[in-house]
């Protein structure tokens, strides 16, 4: 139990060094991984869509669909 309550100790101590970010630090760093994440969602179902279309040209073009 005593190696617990050390640890704890030890994160608190840590904790109090670490440089939090502002507000407006955070709400644009927010923002600018929701719209990443967007971006890359477009992205990746647009290249599903395209090879989706693509597979089912070459299925039904050689018999397979």
């Amino acid at each position: 139990m005593k190696n617990g309550i050390q640890f704890l100790r030890e994160v608190k101590h840590e904790l109090s060094k670490v440089v939090w970010p502002k507000p407006d630090e955070w709400i644009g760093s927010t923002i600018v991984v929701l719209l990443l994440v967007c971006v890359f969602a477009i992205y990746l179902g647009v290249l599903d869509i395209g090879i989706s279309r693509l597979a089912k040209y070459i299925f039904k073009m050689y018999g397979g669909y």
